[in-house]
């Protein structure tokens, strides 16, 4: 025998059946559910990749910069060979991984400045969409000077 506690009417308990009849009396929102959810979910999987697309380019830029720079770094020594820039920014980018794809490093330096662009494109989580890299780094060459 289930008792009422002191100060709760016993109307305020629900009968055993009036339970069953709450949950199959649904009326007319019966199946709303299954509708919202196919409603709702394109626009949240069009978030969702869109994020990841969105964090691959970044890393894909980041990666452009950090060859350019090494780049930089190898082509402004002093007296470095031509093309010693280039080749160390393309050895950077085979041991970055896919990343950039097409990754296409360019060295130009002068008597006094080295410049180096890493172009190419970030990996595609979108089929048929592309997404442009373009990173430039700059530095000085290493010369002797007079005081």
């Amino acid at each position: 025998m289930i008792r009422t506690p002191p100060g709760v009417a016993s109307r305020d308990r629900a009968a055993p059946g009036a339970v069953h009849r709450r949950l199959t009396d649904a009326g007319t929102d019966r199946g709303a559910n299954p509708v919202e959810l196919a409603v709702v979910m394109p626009a949240v999987l069009v978030l969702l990749f869109a994020s990841v697309q969105v964090a691959v380019w970044f890393v894909a830029r980041s990666t452009a910069l950090n060859a350019a720079q090494s780049g930089v770094n190898a082509q402004r020594v002093l007296q470095a060979p031509a093309g010693a820039g280039e080749a160390r920014a393309t050895r950077f980018l085979r041991a970055a991984g896919d990343w950039l794809v097409d990754g296409n490093p360019r060295c130009v330096a002068s008597a006094t400045e080295v410049t180096c662009t890493v172009t190419g494109r970030s990996l595609s989580v979108i089929p048929g969409v592309r997404f442009g890299v373009r990173q430039t780094a700059h530095g000085t060459v290493e010369r002797w000077t007079t005081p």
